[in-house]
């Protein structure tokens, strides 16, 4: 029978990212922790025009300057110095720059397979191990801790199970946890393009009657598409040849960067907001999509996660308690709570206001992104919320 302190089930960004900010303090402990993943990660990074990425705030940005990763992460970091949000066919916008909130950038654009390689190859084998490729496919509750029962038949006692298997976690539904929806009748269509002109660090959100899309700089002058539409819709775009979607991608986001050159493949995801009933048992945590799935438009959900994973990190390192002790789990919840429901309802409500087509609606929308780029203080609060530092000081 294995044995380790701490199993984290899913290797993935959320997952990497615990075990990287446990590393120091397990190793002083004593603590194994072992990370169970079915897809083995690469052993280099290989660049892609097609490749996904992810919007870091700058909060985030913080927390991997603490771990020491940041300066290898900023190698293909894309920094957003100016984000550009827009209402189609009406006046109002709002512009928030990083010069004016006095920090180098805003938010940084990275490629996921970028980040998951700096993460992996600074996790520390004599502390950190892999269990790959391997699923969980069975949790059963012990008196300090819980059996896992992997695809492989390998059974492992571990003190804490960490949950960070994904949104569409068949664990978290095997445990009996429970999790509200809230569908948004969207689906994203994700893909990179190229702009004619030079993006220079600008990300657009531009909102219309149909559903919001993103625009975020990449390297290489390539840019990561978000575009949300009613399904019906952004499965007929996904089907199009690559020169009739970059025409309605054109008529939709107007000239901005100039005409757009190129799309690389196009994914499509529907859309909704997922919330776990549970995120703490005793010996268990419920982390990253497993435990809040968010609208990807204000490019909240990754950076709120890794702020989960942190405020456990320093949780479970400042115990003195048993490990998976339920008290410390519910502090480390009860400390996050204010950061998850205004970063939750943030997201869900700038979703939901600019999805909607109601002239009334539109019209306030409208006088709100010009009352946000003429006052200070809610241009102030907006940009903390985009930059991840809602709930924190400066």
């Amino acid at each position: 029978m294995h044995h380790s302190q701490v199993a984290i089930i899913g290797g993935g960004l959320v997952g990497a990212s615990l075990a990287l900010a446990l590393q120091e303090g397990a190793r002083a402990r004593g603590w194994k922790i072992v990370l169970i993943e079915p897809f083995a990660p690469g052993n280099s990074f290989q660049p892609s025009y097609d490749a996904r990425s992810s919007a870091l705030s700058f909060g985030s940005r913080k927390i991997y300057e603490r771990l020491g990763l940041w300066q290898v992460i900023a190698q293909r970091a894309e920094p957003i110095l100016q984000i550009h949000v827009s209402d189609r066919g009406r006046f109002g916008a709002a512009r928030l720059a990083a010069l004016e909130e006095g920090v180098p950038a805003l938010g940084y654009v990275v490629e996921n397979a970028w980040l998951g390689q700096c993460l992996w190859q600074a996790l520390d084998e004599d502390v950190v191990t892999w269990h790959c490729p391997a699923e969980v496919v069975g949790m059963q509750a012990l008196e300090s801790g819980y059996r896992l029962t992997l695809n492989d038949e390998t059974e492992l006692d571990c003190d804490l199970a960490v949950l960070a298997d994904g949104g569409r976690s068949g664990l978290r539904e095997q445990l009996g946890i429970g999790v509200h929806r809230t569908a948004y009748r969207q689906t994203a269509l994700i893909a990179n393009v190229s702009p004619l002109e030079a993006h220079r660090g600008q990300a657009f959100e531009r909102f219309t009657d149909d559903g919001p899309m993103a625009l975020l700089p990449l390297p290489e002058n390539r840019c990561a598409l978000v575009w949300s539409r009613p399904g019906d819709e952004a499965e007929r775009l996904a089907r199009l040849d690559e020169r009739s979607f970059l025409d309605e991608l054109q008529r939709t986001f107007g000239y901005r960067l100039g005409a757009f050159q190129q799309v690389g493949a196009r994914h499509l995801y529907p859309l909704e907001l997922v919330e776990a009933e549970e995120q703490v048992r005793s010996n268990l945590v419920v982390l990253g999509n497993a435990a809040h799935s968010l609208h990807p438009i204000a490019g909240q959900g990754y950076n709120l996660s890794l702020r989960d994973a942190q405020a456990l990190a320093e949780a479970l390192l400042a115990s003195d308690k048993a490990l998976g002790d339920f008290a410390t789990l519910q502090g480390y919840l009860q400390r996050q709570r204010q950061d998850q429901n205004l970063t939750v309802g943030f997201s869900d409500q700038v979703t939901r206001l600019f999805s909607n087509a109601e002239p009334l609606l539109a019209a306030g929308r409208n006088l709100g992104l010009l009352g946000l780029d003429l006052l200070p203080p809610a241009k102030r609060w907006f940009a903390r919320q985009a930059m991840g530092l809602g709930t924190r000081p400066d």
